[in-house]
């Protein structure tokens, strides 16, 4: 018998009550096969003789190895003939050093499943997600835990569905501060659109594991129909949260693109209004020059060689260009 180490927790329940904390291998038949057991078994970076010795003793075919080890495996929900098989990601979105968020990274946990319906194995390939959250909230809803392994799933589901709801939480307070950012300064900067791109790099991850959260769950529901075990309004209430948090996810899309969008119109915005106070002082600095130029001539003209030549030349170019500035700040130019 292959010793098997990559048992991280164990749990076996009877009509809803724990009866052992530590299920070793051995137990592990006896306890699916009796009438109201329900077990569950996590394991951390198992190796393929243990999960295969493991799934014997649930009673599964080989094949039941293969998807749980895959190191790429896409979120889905499988129905076999002797079992159901899962795999999802949660998200979590850890701040950098100095606290920011869009500073920090998306990391992601990959849980997968095998259920039958007494026992539920959890396969984990990394420690990025706690099961400590998952057994709390089947200790919130023991009650359910008689329904059997369904109530298991639902709970490990709707902790990985309320982490996605945190996470784009983060996102969406970081496009609000975004946004009080781009309307309460005069120009933005670079490090303005180095985060704007942070967040949308951070929601393209979210986005990959929230938005296959609804074909998983849909698929859960197709296959648990004609099943009526108490779980259904429970099961219905948790795609609507998949749902929401999909939707969630579109709009901060659309809000990350814009605001992008709306930077860049206000650039232009105020590259017009630049551009039009330039041609407005261009225009009033034109006056004295045409002036001087004007009373520059090597020609007679009124005033010529007399004092009151020089005060009617330096008059005329402070009213035509006071009046010029008057003409261009009645229509806003200045």
């Amino acid at each position: 018998m292959t010793e098997i180490t990559s048992i991280a927790r164990s749990r076996s329940w009877r009509g809803g009550l724990v009866v052992d904390d530590d299920v070793r291998p051995d137990e592990v038949a006896a306890a699916v096969q009796a009438a109201d057991g329900l077990v569950w078994i996590d394991l951390l970076r198992p190796g393929v003789d243990e999960l295969t010795e493991l799934t014997e003793d649930l009673g599964l075919p080989a094949t039941a190895v293969e998807d749980a080890l895959e190191p790429w495996e896409r979120p889905k929900v499988a129905r076999h003939e002797d079992y159901l098989f899962f795999t999802v990601y949660a998200a979590r979105l850890v701040p950098s050093e100095e606290g920011e968020v869009l500073g920090g990274r998306i990391t992601t946990g990959r849980v997968s499943g095998i259920v039958t319906p007494r026992a539920l194995l959890t396969i984990r390939i990394d420690d990025e997600f706690d099961m400590a959250d998952v057994l709390r909230r089947w200790e919130e809803s023991s009650d359910l835990l008689r329904f059997g392994s369904g109530a298991l799933v639902h709970g490990l589901f709707d902790v990985v569905v309320d982490g996605h709801f945190d996470t784009i939480q983060q996102l969406d307070d970081e496009a609000e501060r975004l946004e009080d950012l781009l309307f309460g300064q005069r120009r933005t900067s670079s490090a303005f659109i180095r985060q704007v791109f942070e967040l949308r790099k951070h929601l393209v991850q979210v986005r990959r594991v929230v938005l296959p959260m609804r074909e998983v769950v849909n698929t859960l529901l197709r296959h648990r129909a004609g099943e009526s075990d108490g779980l259904d309004s429970w099961y219905d209430d948790l795609y609507d949260h998949v749902l929401r948090a999909s939707e969630w996810t579109e709009s901060l899309r659309d809000m990350v693109t814009t605001l992008f969008e709306t930077n860049l119109s206000l650039q232009d915005s105020r590259l017009n209004q630049i551009m039009k106070k330039l041609a407005g002082w261009g225009a009033i600095i034109a006056v004295p020059t045409a002036i001087t130029g004007w009373f520059g001539q090597n020609v007679p003209y009124w005033g010529f060689s007399q004092p009151f030549g020089v005060a009617l030349s330096a008059g005329l170019i402070v009213a035509t260009s006071a009046g010029l500035w008057a003409v261009f700040r009645a229509n806003d130019w200045l």
